[in-house]
């Protein structure tokens, strides 16, 4: 299949690479103990071919081990390795690749392939790669009319005028997504509705079969969002009941037929009593009731249920005080808690609210002891510049897996426990929710394709440094040249600090503009239903969430609850999350927190002009299109962090009446 010239390549492009000596080792190219017949086996040695002449201007030849001739490159099975996993090592004149599996096969290419591109000499190589995560999926938002929640990259590449599309672009999105590590996705929005109930029928069933078995060519298992009202809709019983026996019974034949039509499918992605999405709760049904019903009648065939947490009172009234949009997640699972069947994962957005740029840790992750947990992230820059402010995620995706718990002594951080260390268990991974659309580049800006990026690699390596992670993406994508490397990483390595200054000070979150969650609007929320509050009045700022407000701090374990439950002891970054604090409360460097927040807004607007400064010295050094795609937006962005500058300062200097010390104009 030819490549087309309709969209970029990304990390992938494959253009001329400095040799470094590699190509001694890629002449001959040799295979032991795998099946050549197997598509993904032969994807990925087409991906080899592919990669090697592309990038150091030399056809493989390939032959099976004892038909080889002289030096080269030999990849051998290795079921003693982990699996998915993968060693590449010099072996006299020869380069060894041995993976566990296909899967480890098709990673280890890759790794190879990233080498080579990185202009990394493969002499006196021993390097080696294990998964660290059994799960690691994209969550894509894709309505089947072609739009994208949350989407800032175009249109769905998956879904057209409500019909499943599979070509030459979905191939490519699974290579990308394979060359990262990535091992499941599913394709369209956790919101089910309309044409996306009918996917588990006649209706689409042979496209989507075709879509699973282009992923499996690239280790990569289909699911698909489920609507749990679908009985109610495609004709079943009157409830959607789950102990209903003729609702069951709706399932078990639904599951059967589904399977055997799709029989790659690996499971389902359900949101239930969430922001008007119907549940269990309406029949007065647990979520384990509803979640367990669904999980019995697809293990028959190797399914998983992967229930998102996301569920909270989405009609609150502002004026109480009590009620906690914060506490929901926490209050509706863990009671719950060894309720759930084995192939039932409970997926947990790594805050308790939503996606903010800085939130504390979500208190189920590690409050739950009994059950499958998986972490939900967001690439997709929803309340983070919408891929238009570059806001680099790796750094804040970091901090959650090395938080402790304390779930577990010697095993209690988030990575212990998504990755199955600590309960021992293996239905457990880590998901994003996906930032690509049909745009040329894939994700809008050029930049934001870091993140996509990152995340594989993150979840298949998570001792991998964010820094790392950013300099193989910008090797890759963008250049080899020292300067330019650099100065693209310091840019991403600052991006997330300097949107969270001209933004949300000290984990207020939320100050955005309702509906579109980009640019700022103080009070947007501050009233409305959705329990996104910052309570500013004259005095203050903050909502008190210790054991004299909301108690949220005490759903966590000790020490992290007395932390966070006194304001002298909770960590800055979160100090307006948990408390309600005075203006005039003086930080850890002094300045009281008006000043702080004047401060940052100002700082994070000169931050973003030095970004843009850095960016113009790169003209001519890397591609055009790439190059421009960037400096307009970061003409958006200034505007952007501008009037979030101007629009908070304002208002709290009209709430406080305290004036910026530094005597900068304030409006």
């Amino acid at each position: 299949m030819g490549v087309s010239m309709m969209w970029t390549q990304l990390w992938l492009n494959y253009g001329k690479k400095k040799d470094c000596g590699n190509g001694k080792f890629l002449g001959n190219i040799a295979l032991e103990g795998f099946d050549t017949e197997k598509k993904i086996v032969r994807n990925g040695l087409a991906e080899l071919q592919k990669g090697v002449q592309g990038m150091l201007g030399m056809a493989p030849s390939f032959a099976a081990d004892e038909n080889r001739a002289g030096n080269g490159l030999l990849i051998r099975r290795n079921p003693v390795l982990k699996k998915e996993s993968w060693h590449l090592v010099q072996k006299g004149e020869n380069l060894l690749l041995e993976a566990a599996d296909e899967n480890g096969l098709l990673y280890g290419i890759y790794g190879l392939l990233r080498l080579i591109a990185t202009e990394k000499p493969l002499t006196g190589l021993d390097k080696s790669e294990a998964p660290d995560n059994p799960l690691r999926m994209y969550n894509h938002w894709d309505n089947m009319d072609g739009s994208i929640e949350r989407g800032y990259s175009g249109e769905s590449f998956f879904f057209v005028d409500n019909e499943v599309v599979v070509d030459e672009r979905t191939v490519d999105y699974a290579r990308f997504a394979a060359s990262i590590g990535i091992n499941g996705v599913v394709i369209n929005n956790v919101n089910v509705k309309n044409a996306a109930t009918w996917l588990i029928t006649d209706r689409y069933f042979d496209k989507v079969r075709e879509l699973s078995e282009v992923f499996a060519g690239y280790g990569i298992k289909l699911y698909l969002s489920l609507n749990f009202a679908a009985p109610l809709e495609l004709g079943g019983p009157d409830s959607a009941d789950p102990l209903d026996a003729r609702v069951r019974d709706w399932w078990q034949e639904k599951m059967a037929e589904v399977f055997r039509e799709v029989p790659l499918l690996g499971g389902f992605l359900v949101k239930a009593d969430s922001e008007g999405r119907p549940g269990p709760f309406t029949y007065g049904r647990t979520q384990a009731d509803g979640a367990n019903m669904l999980a019995d009648l697809v293990k028959p065939y190797g399914g998983i249920i992967i229930w998102r947490c996301f569920v909270y009172n989405c009609t609150q009234d502002w004026r109480d005080y009590k009620t906690d949009r914060a506490r929901a997640g926490y209050d509706n699972f863990i009671v719950m808690d060894g309720d759930y069947h084995d192939n039932v994962i409970l997926q947990i957005k790594n805050g308790p609210m939503d996606f903010q740029i800085r939130e504390p840790v979500s208190p189920l992750l590690g409050g739950l002891r009994k059950t499958n947990q998986m972490l939900e992230v967001q690439v997709a820059q929803e309340y983070t510049g919408h891929q238009i402010d570059v806001c680099y995620l790796i750094p804040l995706f970091k901090e959650v897996l090395d938080f402790h718990t304390y779930c577990k002594e010697g095993a209690d951080t988030v990575a212990d426990i998504i990755s199955g260390r600590t309960l021992g268990n293996t239905n457990t991974g880590i998901a994003a929710v996906c930032n690509t659309g049909n745009d040329t580049n894939w994700t809008g800006s050029e930049l934001a394709a870091a993140n996509f990026y990152g995340f594989g690699r993150l979840a298949f390596v998570t001792s991998l440094s964010a820094e790392e992670i950013a300099e193989e993406w910008i090797r890759l994508s963008l250049s080899n040249e020292e300067d330019v490397v650099e100065t693209i990483k310091k840019i991403l390595l600052t991006s997330r600090s300097t949107y969270e200054k001209y933004t949300s000070p000290l984990g207020i979150g939320w100050m955005v503009t309702p509906n579109t969650h980009y640019g700022c609007s103080v009070d947007g929320y501050e009233y409305s239903r959705w329990g996104t509050y910052h309570r500013a009045d004259h005095l203050g700022i903050g909502v008190d969430r210790s054991h004299k407000g909301t108690g949220y701090a005490g759903q966590y374990h000790e020490p992290n609850a007395s932390m966070y439950d006194k304001m002298e002891t909770c960590p800055e970054e979160l100090l307006l999350f948990f408390h309600h604090v005075p203006y005039t409360y003086r930080l850890k460097t002094g300045k009281t927190l008006i000043q702080h927040i004047y401060d940052t807004h100002f700082e994070g607007v000169e931050e973003v002009e030095e970004m843009i400064r850095c960016w113009q010295k790169l003209e001519g050094r890397i591609v055009k299109e790439a190059w421009e795609n960037v400096r307009e937006r970061f003409e958006r962005q200034l505007y952007n962090a501008r009037e979030w500058r101007d629009q908070v300062n304002s208002y709290f200097y009209r709430k406080s009446g305290i004036g910026d010390e530094k005597g900068r104009t304030i409006y």
